[in-house]
């Protein structure tokens, strides 16, 4: 693992939602891919929010920092959206949605240093499994809440959600392009405003990180998603890329597109970083245009998209 990229980060393009109240987890298992009706507070949910037709609108973490209430930490360019959308639903559900995102600091943590740093503050409390959530005592009584994420095989990471007016870890700062870098060698593709409504959950891996559980009841969208998933009509998929040109900058929404065929776009970028600086980026493409030619970013003329492995196995939905 670089060095640029162990130590801390505050994420402040990250925000935090709060649902509020004795069926706030029931509610929201009701509206996203995940199962928050059994989640207890040793675990966290990566979770998606659909539309009707199955697009994702957000993808977010789901704690639970108590029985009464589940808070989603989700990138903050769509969180009001997803607070408006979520709100339509609540109806007589004894839940309350809010935007929570002062109250709280999320911070991006990596390395054995990080994972060191955390055992000293929380007593032990460290979380081992990916999506698993350690307790951390504070000294000032208060709690904070660290989720194990997704990697690349090599160097435990965690997303730390704690007080806003606590003290920043006591850790070397890692560069926000070099935090998005372990997200993309992690497969792992949020959504932005760029990319809301253009992937179903397979589409993004989604459900090979977790994030969708099939067994579970309705939620908009359910039934498209379940559907891709069991007749097999997965055509496109988010893969991992290193980006030619050290310079290069990709956003995400921006299309891919493929040597043989310059008019059409085959893909779209899906998350983008860089590790000690060289850009990586994910990227939603047709599984076709993987078999020849190349893979290009903006235009059929521009910089080239060089597959990398990703940390787990894309196969044919069972």
């Amino acid at each position: 693992m670089p060095s640029s990229a162990l130590g801390a980060v505050r994420l402040a393009d990250w925000g935090v939602i709060r649902a509020q109240g004795e069926e706030a987890a029931k509610f929201l298992h009701t509206q996203l891919t995940q199962d928050l009706a059994l989640q207890t507070g040793a675990q966290a949910r990566l979770a998606g929010f659909c539309s009707a037709k199955g697009r994702l609108l957000a993808t977010m973490l789901a704690v639970k920092p108590d029985d009464q209430s589940v808070l989603l930490a989700l990138p903050a360019e769509v969180l009001p959206a997803t607070v408006k959308r979520l709100s339509m639903f609540v109806l007589r559900a004894k839940c309350k949605l809010s935007d929570d995102s002062a109250a709280w600091a999320v911070w991006g943590l990596s390395g054995a240093q990080a994972r060191d740093w955390l055992a000293d503050v929380g007593a032990g409390a460290v979380p081992g499994d990916v999506w698993s959530v350690g307790r951390l005592a504070l000294p000032d009584g208060r709690e904070a809440l660290a989720t194990r994420l997704p990697d690349d095989g090599l160097t435990p990471r965690f997303l730390l959600l704690q007080p806003a007016d606590a003290p920043a870890p006591a850790l070397p700062v890692i560069d926000p392009e070099e935090w998005q870098g372990l997200d993309v060698t992690a497969g792992l593709a949020w959504i932005r405003q760029g990319t809301v409504e253009q992937f179903v959950p397979q589409m993004l891996n989604l459900e090979l990180l977790g994030g969708v559980n099939f067994q579970k009841g309705c939620y908009p969208g359910q039934e498209i998603v379940a559907r891709s998933q069991y007749r097999g009509t997965i055509k496109r998929r988010t893969h991992l890329f290193a980006l030619d040109g050290s310079d290069a900058d990709a956003t995400p929404g921006q299309e891919i597109f493929h040597s043989a065929d310059p008019e059409q776009p085959a893909g779209m970028v899906a998350g983008f970083g860089r590790q000690e600086g060289r850009p990586l980026l994910l990227a939603e493409v047709k599984l076709a245009a993987l078999e020849s030619g190349t893979l290009h970013l903006g235009s059929a003329t521009g910089a080239v998209l060089t597959p990398r492995p990703l940390p787990y196995v894309i196969g044919e939905p069972e």
